[in-house]
């Protein structure tokens, strides 16, 4: 062992633990509950060790994050065991902790958690349903999975999130889903309550619950994908709009990515920003949009669309960019004309980040050509024309062109 190995504090370890209690933890799970010198948790999983475990038990305050950020300062010296509900690194204190601390500072030691043992009771694969967290998140995380045939497992934060699912699905038109609230999973009080999502028959069930829908469309319910190019109708919008298809082929372009964030510059309804993290729970965006109503407008469209985590910057580029966390990717849909611009969204990317920029005004169309000739990357022009009735018989109907420049910086 290394000088630096032996000065180094022994981990926290966390403990996994069910609503069997006591009853339900492994040899190994009892065994470092016994050794702790210190039981941290929530008063209701501190009330599940028996008396006879010598440990000083400390409850978590309100609110938690401070106090997870100084566990172990909070205890030197001491052994400490976290107690958590099921498996930890689940949307649970383990992952907080982790990333707080770091890997090499937390052990843990799961249980099963709420969605396997869901998935046990109804006999789904856990590997084919979707689980979603809406501990302290917007209840809107859940629409972009509210897709016909999909399976969802919802964790929430209380007794009420089974019928606020349920009216969730209902507003997007899946009012036929099968939704089941199991409560006390494991438990010698398990629960299970079944019902249709319209037709919804309970109120408030135990807080500890986790919400199954067996998503079903209503009739003339038009599913919304997560692949780019939703209907235009589908946003709320003054005209400031990238149409479908050339939204469709923009981001092609700017090419979405896990966890990447994009800067969504000139936002008008949102539409880029939006269609960009419905692709991945992880993908981020910023919207600027200098125009107050249609910021608010912006807000508007990305909670109907499920992305409530959305950040809009009401203000003007490139003013308005200074200080925003470092994009992988940026999507000009106004203002290529504005002097320091399209320079500043360059300078922002870092090697391999992507800089798309649309243009139909023949003004706009020359600065993209002056772009293109400077750092080369793609110029691609786009016309797009609709079918429209023409007295008896159907015509093409135009729209405006659209100059598209994409280039990756080195």
């Amino acid at each position: 062992m290394q000088p630096e190995e032996r000065d180094r504090p022994a981990p926290t370890t966390v403990v996994g633990i069910g609503a069997d209690g006591w009853d339900g933890l492994s040899t190994a799970a009892r065994r470092v509950i016994g050794e702790a010198e210190v039981l941290r948790g929530s008063a209701r999983q501190l009330g599940l060790v028996p008396d006879d475990v010598p440990a000083e038990r400390v409850p978590w305050p309100s609110p938690l994050g401070p106090a997870l950020a100084a566990l172990r300062e909070a205890h030197p010296g001491r052994r400490v065991v976290v107690l958590a509900s099921g498996d930890p690194m689940l949307s649970g204190v383990g992952s907080s902790l982790v990333r707080l601390h770091g890997p090499e500072a937390v052990r843990v030691l799961p249980h099963p958690s709420s969605a396997s043992l869901a998935c046990a009771r109804l006999g789904w694969a856990v590997e084919e349903t979707t689980v979603v967290s809406v501990v302290g998140r917007p209840l809107e995380l859940v629409a972009p999975h509210v897709t016909p045939g999909r399976r969802l497992i919802v964790l929430g934060s209380d007794g009420g999130t089974p019928a606020e699912v349920a009216a969730l699905c209902t507003r997007l038109g899946y009012g036929a889903s099968r939704v089941t609230a199991l409560a006390q999973l494991g438990g010698p009080a398990e629960q299970r309550s079944t019902g249709t999502a319209a037709e919804w028959p309970h109120g408030v069930v135990d807080p500890l619950v986790v919400t199954a829908v067996e998503v079903a469309a209503d009739p003339g319910t038009v599913p919304l994908p997560t692949a780019p190019g939703l209907p235009d109708d589908a946003y709320e919008h003054d005209g400031q709009l990238t149409k479908r298809d050339v939204r469709a082929v923009t981001l092609a372009r700017l090419a979405p990515l896990p966890g990447q964030l994009l800067w969504d510059v000139g936002a008008g309804a949102g539409s880029i920003g939006i269609e960009w993290m419905r692709v991945h729970p992880s993908c981020r965006a910023v919207a600027i949009e200098s125009h107050p109503e249609r910021a608010d407008r912006v807000v508007r469209n990305a909670a109907r669309l499920g992305v409530p985590g959305l950040r809009v910057v009401a203000g003007r580029a490139p003013e308005a960019l200074a200080g925003l966390p470092t994009p992988d990717a940026v999507f000009v849909g106004g203002g290529a004309t504005v002097p320091g611009v399209l320079d500043a969204c360059w300078d922002a990317l870092p090697s391999g980040g992507r800089l798309v920029v649309n243009a139909v005004t023949v003004e706009s169309e020359a600065v993209l050509a002056a772009r293109h000739a400077r750092d080369g990357g793609e110029l691609v022009r786009l016309g797009v024309a609709t079918a429209a009735p023409v007295g008896g018989f159907t015509g093409w109907r135009p729209a405006m062109p659209v100059t598209i420049w994409s280039g990756a910086k080195p």
